[in-house]
């Protein structure tokens, strides 16, 4: 590995400091759920200078940096980062990408990548967020919601929804042109479009009711919705 130049040895530990107090104050504001990583990336072999909550992952000061989740695509941004130099200084940020630990916990994660004046990446920030607790809090408040809407809903009330989503299907195809006529597939992609910006999909039963209209199954709904997203159509 070539010398590093002695101003950039400063350089680099004043920025290291910086990340471990930064570390240190997150580690007390944030909740146990969030892992943050400092990594050294000239000494991949033994990555891990600091790091709160390394319950999330199972890691500690001392590990490699190939000891982290599976599935990272920060992890290539890391690599290629460390092998690249760059002409410029500015951080890296590789942000919301999904992985997994040894135990098959999903973690949110975000990646900075740090270079000196040289544009020689020798520092990351890591990020990874175990979202389980919130996923299972969030599923029995929904089925708690579900319950207190099915026994103090009037019964007008779901007539009334049912008919909003009737309107929404009846309004996305007649904006498509193609009320009872038959669809191709990029007609029914925009009729999904025109449903989702409706807020037809946040109602319950509103994939199956769209499928039914259009002569597709719920799988081929969510299809469109995943391609609708691919596209920026729901920014």
């Amino acid at each position: 590995m070539p010398k590093i130049p002695p101003d950039a040895t400063a350089e680099r530990a004043l920025v290291l400091k910086t990340l471990f107090a930064s570390v240190e104050a997150l580690e007390v504001a944030i909740g146990n759920n969030t892992e943050i990583v400092v990594h050294d990336l000239t000494n991949p072999s033994s990555s891990v200078l600091k790091i709160a909550n390394g319950h999330v992952s199972g890691r500690a000061v001392g590990d490699s940096m190939f000891s982290g989740p599976d599935g990272d695509l920060g992890f290539a941004g890391l690599l290629n980062a460390r092998n690249t130099a760059s002409p410029s200084s500015e951080p890296l940020v590789i942000a919301d990408y999904t992985t997994v630990t040894a135990k098959g916990t999903k973690l949110k994660s975000a990646t900075t990548v740090y270079r000196d004046a040289e544009g020689v990446a020798f520092a990351s920030l890591c990020i990874n967020v175990d979202l389980s607790e919130v996923e299972i809090a969030h599923a029995a408040l929904g089925r708690l919601l579900r319950q207190y809407s099915s026994e103090n809903t009037p019964q007008n009330s779901q007539t009334d929804l049912g008919s909003m989503m009737e309107e929404i299907i009846d309004s996305s195809l007649s904006q498509s042109g193609r009320a009872g006529k038959p669809m191709n597939k990029k007609e029914k992609l925009e009729a999904v479009r025109v449903m989702q910006d409706r807020g037809m999909f946040i109602v319950k039963g509103g994939v199956e009711k769209a499928a039914s209209k259009l002569g597709v199954t719920r799988y081929t709904i969510y299809n469109y919705l995943d391609e609708i997203k691919k596209s920026g159509g729901d920014e």
